[in-house]
């Protein structure tokens, strides 16, 4: 009898602790430079929070392109807490802007796409508009 009821337990603490997710929500999955000069500042951040009911942990975040630099959260952030992924693109390219960051994290949804657009100009197309 001792056996089985340990048995129990151990399935019903299994099953509980598999219960606990992080989930990553973000503020907004797409950030839109809009019409930007050649140049100019290239950092954005997207912002999320932890909306599950375990730390949420970034492992990686990884971007399609070399011109596109992004810096993850050291930290595991706890349920309901904030964070920011921080997004640096190199503006010196002339030309439109589509690249994806991808984030892996320990999330329900452990795979997670977010996105960049618009468009660097050079500053003497700006000047004429």
């Amino acid at each position: 009898m001792k056996k089985v009821m340990m048995i129990l337990f151990i399935g019903f603490m299994g099953v509980a602790l598999n219960a606990q997710d992080a989930k990553i929500e973000f503020k907004t999955e797409v950030i839109d430079y809009g019409e930007i000069a050649k140049g100019s500042d290239g950092v954005r951040q997207f912002e999320f929070t932890n909306t599950g009911d375990a730390p949420l942990i970034i492992s990686r975040v990884y971007s399609s392109c070399g011109c596109t630099i992004p810096k993850k959260p050291e930290k595991p952030i706890a349920p309901g807490e904030s964070g920011v992924i921080e997004v640096k693109y190199d503006t010196k390219r002339v030309g439109p802007i589509r690249k994806t960051i991808t984030v892996y994290s320990n999330a329900k949804e452990a795979t997670k796409a977010i996105k960049i657009k618009g468009t660097v100009l050079d500053k003497s197309v700006l000047e004429k508009n």
